[in-house]
């Protein structure tokens, strides 16, 4: 199961936080680039405004790819399998790298536009695929803390960008042609790895009806003394969907018996989007240089917060003993505090020598927080909500939130914090508060519970508690 967890997760989740990454340290190069290039093809300089708009189209493309690949991950997922979908997916990841490391030498822009939008088609798809197939592989008792992976190696795709990116390592302006095309490295190792494992068991039994492969897969994934027990709770699934096919996105929105698990993924999604963790990185750097850091040292300050996300998502396989909703409850409610609490130290940043140590505490102990809770259970309970018959198409409408969410962000972010300042994350506290009450009041507990039980669960909200 281990060994499963990371085959899924070196292709998937890896290649997300891996290239949300990478494209920070050589951006001064790409500048510089773009201007050489434009200056060599028509003979004059590049306005800086046009300049500024190439960028934005390189960096921002990635979500529109990410967006697109949400829309297909759910049906690659239903008619390649789980497994098929995510072998693939590098398919993609390896032409996207191609084109990005070869843009440089033909002095063609274009293909690192059109590469870092194929490399978000493969996040996009590994974002949807992943969390599906370990959530569908894992047994009931262990899910928590394996369908975890999918954050662990977000957090590491995050870290390991951030120490490849630095100037001693591919960050250096004759390296970042390679930076860019070293997406191709997670991909050629999910290749090669990723065949030795069985498809989903809960996508050959109740999709295509194969009891033979099932159980092949079962044995493999849980051991041939433990898998019977796994193998009757598909079983039962399978006699409840009654032959119900995969369904498509549009049809959970009309479907009265998913309707607050379709509303608590939509919620859970936007909040772990703006929840304020962008605006974080974006006064990271101004709080480390309040702090009296070096500008040259903050690269490797800011180390510290991938590795802080990284402790965070290990720490989170105890999901497992602890439950759902104490992890993402608490994790809301504790960016709440730090929200708060990081208000008032950049408001009073001048007033004491003390303050600005505050805030940068306050950077580290948000961050903590967010991979505490959002930051790694909010996959994990989108594969808990949902029956095998729903939940691809819940991941497809999960992605396509998250990827609206993340550039609707992206956009409307440097506004917000022009217009408001530190006080922007009065904002977020709020946003965080409120989720936080959602949870609370709406989601049930769903550890050690089968996929039918957390539906029974539901039903009492969809239906009435007297139904």
């Amino acid at each position: 199961l281990f060994l499963a967890v990371c085959a899924v997760g070196i292709g998937g989740t890896f290649q997300y936080g891996y290239n949300v990454s990478i494209i920070n340290a050589p951006t001064q190069h790409i500048h510089k680039f773009l201007n050489e290039t434009w200056s060599s093809r028509y003979h004059k300089e590049l306005n800086p405004d046009l300049l500024t708009f190439l960028w934005s189209v390189i960096a921002s493309i990635f979500s529109l790819g990410g967006l697109c690949g949400a829309l297909l991950g759910g049906s690659m997922a239903i008619r390649l399998g789980r497994k098929g979908a995510l072998l693939m997916n590098n398919v993609i990841a390896i032409l996207a790298s191609i084109l990005m490391g070869i843009s440089f030498p033909t002095g063609l822009f274009e293909l690192l536009i059109a590469g870092r939008f194929l490399i978000g088609i493969n996040s996009g798809i590994g974002l949807c695929v992943q969390p599906l197939y370990i959530g569908e592989f894992a047994p009931k008792h262990l899910r928590g803390g394996l369908a975890m992976g999918t954050s662990i190696f977000l957090t590491g795709g995050i870290l390991t960008g951030q120490i490849i990116g630095l100037r001693e390592l591919l960050g250096g302006e004759k390296d970042w042609p390679l930076l860019l095309s070293s997406s191709c490295v997670p991909a050629l190792a999910q290749l090669l790895f990723l065949p030795w494992f069985p498809e989903s068991p809960r996508y050959l039994l109740i999709d295509r009806g194969d009891e033979l492969s099932c159980a092949k897969a079962l044995k493999r994934f849980h051991g041939s003394s433990e898998y019977r027990r796994e193998m009757e709770d598909i079983q039962r699934e399978r006699s409840a969907l009654d032959g119900e096919k995969p369904k498509k996105p549009w049809q959970l929105f009309t479907d009265r018996g998913v309707r607050w698990q379709l509303i608590t993924v939509i919620v859970m999604t936007m909040g772990q989007q703006l929840s304020g963790i962008n605006a974080i990185y974006f006064y990271a750097t101004y709080v480390f240089e309040q702090a009296g850091i070096l500008a040259e040292k903050i690269p490797y300050v800011t180390l510290g917060t991938g590795v802080c996300e990284c402790l965070t998502a290990l720490s989170c396989v105890r999901s497992n003993y602890v439950g759902r909703r104490c992890l993402i409850i608490g994790g809301y409610l504790l960016m709440t505090l730090w929200c708060t609490v990081l208000t008032f130290s950049l408001t009073y940043q001048e007033l004491y020598s003390w303050v600005p140590y505050m805030s940068m505490a306050c950077v580290f102990a948000f961050i903590l927080s967010f991979g505490l809770g959002p930051g790694g259970i909010t996959n994990t309970l989108t594969a808990e909500l949902f029956v095998q018959s729903s939940r691809p198409a819940a991941y497809m409408i999960a992605g396509t939130v998250s990827w609206i969410s993340f550039f609707t962000v992206g956009m409307l972010f440097p506004f917000i914090v022009n217009g408001l300042k530190q006080y922007c994350f009065v904002v977020f506290l709020l946003e965080c508060f409120f989720v936080a009450a959602f949870i609370f009041l709406i989601i049930p507990e769903t550890k050690n519970k089968s996929f039918l039980e957390i539906k029974k669960e539901f039903h009492k909200l969809n239906f009435g508690r007297n139904t």
